[in-house]
């Protein structure tokens, strides 16, 4: 049993926004079956998902209660390593690939592949694992399946706490490599606009552009700043660099301004058959060291095929 009292800021949350705040280890997914099962309860009753929890209220969540399957070791899988320490791993993840698994005895995900690599990582049990679920244990953050890249992940229940509390202070230096349109786009600029989830279409993420919306949805704030690397015919390779990324802040960004990433066509991006899917990368993730973590820097290289869209463009 958890027990926690809301804090202030939190005044007039929703109770599924509160908790998700309050217990970050728990997905959104487990605190909304939490809720929906009736195993949380605010000052001793009941609530549903969307009421408000005041400061001071008393919130127990029996957390057991909806504990997730941990996820199974692959140790025939492939897994591309980029940098490995006693205290991290990064590693290469490819477009296509899940960063974790949905449903248990799911394989084929990138977690998959680093529990056959890294017994330390294998969960004990639903409830004792690295991490923020064993459902997805040692990762410090996630990429879209469709999202090539570099992924974080800590090898010890230190490291972990370490590389959260940096990245939640963007003390973890995140870049990514995307290709958009290249007309009217600025050789470098910042994108403020705050994020929801979108009201009508749950796959997707709505960028609250008017302050109507900002009223309306309580957006939480985003941040994105870019710059030019090259243009190729009708398409730019920009670096784009965000603090603490929320779900699909990038793409969603990017679509804001009219730039939607090629192939990102949930966002209305161009379709490029020869790749089918979004072009975005991540392409170095660097920590200047401090608590329990060397400091470290790695990168890794575009992928072949979104390297062949730009050179075939010029």
């Amino acid at each position: 049993m958890r027990e926690l009292v809301i804090p202030t800021p939190l005044e007039g949350a929703r109770l599924d926004k509160a908790l998700a705040e309050l217990v970050p280890e728990l997905s959104r997914a487990r605190i909304r079956r939490a809720i929906e099962m009736g195993v949380v309860r605010v000052n001793g009753r009941r609530m549903p998902k969307g009421g408000t929890v005041a400061s001071g209220d008393r919130v127990q969540i029996e957390v057991t209660q909806v504990a997730e399957a941990p996820a199974v070791a692959s140790p025939e899988a492939e897994l591309r390593v980029v940098l490995e320490t006693e205290q991290v791993v990064v590693v290469d993840k490819p477009s296509g690939q899940p960063t974790a698994p949905l449903r248990p005895g799911e394989t084929g995900t990138l977690v998959n592949a680093l529990l056959g690599r890294y017994p330390e990582l294998v969960p004990t049990s639903a409830d004792v694992f690295i991490g923020h679920s064993a459902r997805e244990p040692g990762i410090i953050h996630r990429l879209d399946t469709d999202t090539s890249g570099a992924v974080v992940v800590a090898r010890t229940a230190a490291a972990f706490e370490t590389l959260k509390s940096a990245l939640k202070e963007e003390r973890l230096d995140k870049r990514y490599l995307l290709v958009c349109a290249e007309q009217g786009l600025p050789d470098e600029g910042s994108i403020e606009f705050p994020l929801t989830n979108h009201p009508k279409d749950q796959r997707r993420v709505y960028a609250c552009i008017h302050p109507r919306d900002v009223m309306r949805y309580e957006p939480r704030p985003a941040s994105t700043r870019y710059r030019v690397v090259r243009r190729s015919g009708p398409w730019a390779l920009v670096e784009a660099t965000v603090g603490k990324a929320l779900r699909h802040q990038i793409r969603v960004h990017f679509a804001a301004i009219g730039h939607p990433l090629a192939g990102d066509e949930l966002y209305g991006g161009p379709v490029i058959r020869a790749l089918g899917h979004h072009v975005l990368h991540a392409a170095r993730v660097a920590y200047a060291g401090g608590g329990e973590v060397p400091a470290f820097d790695a990168s890794v290289p575009l992928p072949k095929d979104i390297a062949a869209l730009l050179e075939a463009a010029q």
